[in-house]
């Protein structure tokens, strides 16, 4: 088994760890366990086919997995992979150490951001949230924050799809229902790009495949990825689980699920296609135990999404987490502290990929204002994340020695040199005495949240497609 090296990826002196080095190991051969003893339902007849002949034990549609086809898995699968902006030059490197904040997607509502009202969602809304995702700067990919269902259930993610391609130049996040969706969605792409040879060389987007219980592989998801996969599309594979309800309620149990779902699904896609990239998810929440639902907000998503991420580095993949959410049903403080939270643990513990920025009310409802309110989030916590540098440079002794003591440094050549550098200048947040900020119309955070959402929507220009693209695309989308 490859195993990463936990210290390699320590660029900076900020140190953070939720499990040890023997809890990390325990864990694993926990999951290989599982995987052996219990198994996983495999609901695809080809995929039950390939475990069978790699030695797996099948019962009907139980597949127990030896570890050795999981151990190969890991050695087959690449450590990560690159996804592209459809402009050929924006790139993000999916692979342990780094992490890439982003949206999710499927809310039923959305927020409008002129009226503020939560309507059902439409594929305006998809709209709107790729033009803000492609204008903020620490936003780095692009998910469609809304579920539009002003067109055909049955087709909602093709046009999904489609508007995060015709709005937004970033890296993208697909689904599908079907193989139709997901080969609809691969022509939309191969067109925006200028066909499928410069999509297989610089893939735009990767599918985003959710399984559908714990210890389940279902038939459509895997069938997508298995097409995807044979297409240089890279996988981001989910192993789902609510602790207390479909994990176990412990934090630890909830791991060997997490992981046991996102480990059989991999195995099953590189016995497909080995090489193909693939990147573990989860989005471990816990019940709330008075009412039975996910719990989005709470302490210990963000612990057990800690700790995914360092199992995922401890195999040596990169993992999609969950960053930017809340149960909040508003922009207030609770969604604030809920999402500033998430964002430091996904720092901290160097989760690849974290999505779900802009979610309110356990996922149900999709917000520009938390979204960009992440964006200013995350801003300051990357800045936090980059720490002292100490050099001779930054020591600056002969700085301090030339201005001496009682000196200022305000005017001194190297202030101006290392200023933007050293500190952090918000975009949202107001930093203004009293005085000047009663002047300037006594703002508040929120207020400024929204005129940045505003202007964004009456300004950005989308990144233009290639000649003939759009009527390509439309002619995919108006397709009986």
């Amino acid at each position: 088994m490859k195993v990463l090296d936990m210290s390699s990826i320590d660029s900076i002196n900020l140190k953070f760890q939720v499990l040890s080095d023997k809890d990390l190991e325990r864990i694993y051969q926990a999951t290989l366990e599982c995987l052996e003893r219990t198994g996983v339902n495999v609901l695809n007849v080809e995929a039950r086919d390939l475990f069978a002949r790699a030695g797996a034990s099948v019962d009907g549609v139980r597949v127990r997995i030896p570890r050795q086809v999981i151990q190969k898995a890991l050695k087959t699968c690449p450590n990560g992979f690159t996804l592209w902006g459809r402009d050929g030059k924006t790139r993000m490197d999916v692979f342990p150490g780094q992490v890439h904040f982003g949206p999710g997607l499927t809310s039923s509502y959305f927020i409008d951001p002129y009226t503020g009202e939560r309507q059902r969602s439409r594929r305006q809304d998809v709209a709107a949230s790729a033009r803000v995702i492609d204008s903020l700067e620490n936003i780095d990919y692009a998910m469609g924050l809304a579920l539009p269902e002003d067109v055909a259930p049955e087709r909602s993610p093709v046009f999904e799809f489609a508007e995060m391609v015709m709005n937004a130049r970033k890296p993208l996040m697909a689904w599908g229902q079907s193989l139709e969706n997901i080969q609809d969605i691969y022509r939309i792409a191969a067109a925006a790009v200028g066909g499928e040879e410069a999509l297989r060389e610089k893939p735009i987007f990767a599918l985003f495949a959710v399984g559908l219980g714990p210890l389940v592989i279902p038939n459509t998801i895997i069938a997508n990825a298995f097409w995807a996969a044979e297409r240089g599309i890279p996988i981001v594979y989910h192993g789902p689980g609510v602790a207390g309800i479909s994990a176990p309620v412990t934090g630890a149990g909830t791991l060997v699920v997490e992981l046991a779902g996102c480990l059989a699904g991999l195995a099953a896609i590189q016995l497909k296609k080995p090489g193909a990239p693939v990147c573990l998810g989860s989005v471990p929440t816990p019940m709330d135990p008075r009412s039975g639902r996910p719990l989005y907000g709470s302490p210990e998503l963000s612990l057990y999404s800690a700790a995914l991420s360092e199992l995922a580095t401890y195999l040596n993949l990169p993992l999609m987490g969950t960053s930017g959410a809340s149960e909040a049903k508003t922009v207030d403080l609770q969604a604030a502290i809920e999402s500033t939270t998430q964002v430091i643990f996904s720092l901290l513990s160097r989760t690849t990929i974290p999505h779900d920025a802009g979610f309110l009310d356990c996922a149900d409802i999709g917000s520009l204002e938390m979204l960009v309110m992440n964006d200013e989030i995350i801003g300051m916590a990357r800045r936090i994340m980059r720490g002292i540098e100490v050099s001779d440079a930054t020591l600056m002794l002969d700085l301090i020695d030339r201005v001496g003591p009682g000196g200022e440094f305000i005017s001194a050549k190297e202030t101006a040199r290392h200023f933007r550098k050293e500190i952090w200048l918000p975009r949202l947040m107001d930093r203004q005495p009293w005085n000047q900020w009663e002047r300037n119309g006594s703002l508040s955070m929120l207020d400024n949240i929204r005129n940045r959402i505003r202007n964004i929507l009456e300004t950005h220009v989308p990144y233009p497609l290639p000649d003939g693209a759009l009527e390509k695309i439309n002619a995919i989308l108006e397709k009986n």
